[in-house]
This record gives C-alpha cells, structure tokens and sequence, in this order.
C-alpha cells in the first residue's frame, strides 16, 4: 500500500470522527441543559417520587424521610437531576445515533431500525409505571409490615428510610423494570439478524424462567415482592418476544419466497 492509498482511508476515518465528536456534543448539551431544568425541579421530582410510600402508608399517615449528612439530600438531588436529564435526553441522544448510523444503512435497513427505536422508551416507560403504580407500593406495604408498635417488653420499631435509600431503592426498581421491559426489542432484532430463531426460544423457554429469577434476584433488592413482581413481568415479556420473532421469521420467508420466485421467473 503506497502512502496515497493510507492518506486516502484515512480521510473517511477523519470525517466519521468528526461526525462523532458533533453528535456526541448535541447529546452532552442534551443532557447538561436537562440537567440544569430537572436540578430546578428536584424537590418536586423527589416529592412525586415518595407517591408510592405515601400510598402503601395509607393517605393519613404522616410520613417521615430523614438524612443523616450535611450533603446527603443535596446529592440526592444530584442523582435526580442527572436520572431525569438521561431520560429526557433519550430523544435527543437516539436522534443523533440514528443520525450517525443511518449514512451506512440501506433504505430497508432505516426503516426497519426506526420502529425499534421509538419501541426503547415507550417500553421503559412502561416499566417504570409499572414499578410507580405496583410493584413499589407493594415493596413499601411489605417493609411497613415489619414495623413493631410500642408494647410491654417490645421495643418500638418504626421505618425512617433515608431520602437517599429511598431514592436508591425506586431508581434501581425503575432501572431494572426499564431494562427488563426491553426484552422484546432486543429478541426481536435478533430474529431479524437471524441470530435466534423462535424454535431456540421455546426450546429454551425453561432456562429463561431461572435466568429470570436470577436477574430479578441481582437487579432488585433482597425482597421476595420486589423480585416476584420483576421475574413473573419478564417471562410474560419473554412470550410476547417469541411471538413477535415468530411475525419478523414469517415475513422473512415470505420475502425469501417471493425473491425466490421472481428469479425462477426471470430465468
């Protein structure tokens, strides 16, 4: 290779780092901007966020966070701000990887990515809805349970959580719900790939029943709610997948039929 052809290749290296470099700024503008909004709203994010303690508590009850460090509530709105900012950003940083991406696709190739590129959020939404409107209430009810109201030779045990345990607790329900919820597109493309194919999902379906329970186990904290309310979600999820590998196979073969029979005519 003469040093004319290296100059040439590395000529389209440069520009697709410099394409990076610019979509990779819009996404970090994305986020320090949703940043500095959701770090405004923290204290009304966090509020919203106590709902569900509120209503495993019952709507009389007068609920009690506390932290116990100076900078503990202020870092606890650190993470809020930075948690909303991703998800608000989400649009925006997709918007650029498609854009960055979609030059080397073929026209089939971008509009087959673009559905499973608006499934993403709508699915982690409603993971964390899930975990918002179910699965957190239930996990408060449980650890209220285990409170001990005063008595003769009984100590008084009462739940204080701290705002920052709190907000670790919900965030990693929501993570992990979210992360579940996209079971479905992450098969799906798969089958499309023709890496899985619906024969070794349901061939399989039993291992993915314990691989379930362990991730719930490994995602969620240690309560039998939490990761109950996590594993049984993903299995459902785990039968929509093989449903929806079985629709993307059939259209596959039927687009390999027709490909097939318009070469028999033409030859």
């Amino acid at each position: 290779m003469t040093q004319e052809d290296i100059d040439k290749s590395a000529a389209p290296l440069l520009d697709h780092l410099i394409e990076l470099r610019r979509r990779l700024m819009w996404s970090v503008l994305a986020i320090l901007v949703f940043f500095v909004v959701c770090f405004y709203f923290a204290a009304d994010i966090f509020n919203l966020l106590v709902v569900p303690y509120e209503r495993a508590a019952g709507g009389d009850a007068s609920l009690k966070l506390i932290f116990t460090a100076p900078q503990e509530y202020f870092f606890v709105q650190v993470k809020i701000a930075f948690f909303g900012a991703l998800f608000l950003a989400f649009p925006v940083i997709a918007s650029q990887i498609y854009m960055f991406v979609a030059p080397g696709l073929y026209k089939n190739e971008r509009s087959a990515f673009l559905p499973f590129l608006a499934a993403t959020p709508v699915l982690f939404l409603m993971g964390a809805a899930l975990v918002y409107f179910a699965v957190m209430p239930l996990a408060m009810s449980f650890f209220l349970s285990l409170q001990q109201a005063p008595a003769e030779g009984k100590a008084t045990i009462e739940l204080l959580p701290r705002v920052s345990e709190y907000l670790g607790l919900i965030m990693t329900l929501i993570f992990a719900f979210g992360l579940m919820f996209q079971l479905p597109v992450v098969v799906t493309l798969l089958a499309k790939a023709g890496i899985l194919s619906t024969d070794t999902l349901t061939r399989n379906r039993r291992y993915a029943i314990v691989i379930a329970f362990i991730a719930a186990a490994i995602l969620t904290p240690p309560d039998p709610i939490s990761q109950i309310a996590l594993a049984i979600p993903t299995m459902l999820l785990y039968e929509i997948s093989i449903l929806s590998a079985r629709l993307v196979e059939k259209r596959r073969l039927e687009r390999e039929s027709q490909r097939e029979s318009g070469e028999a005519a033409a030859s």
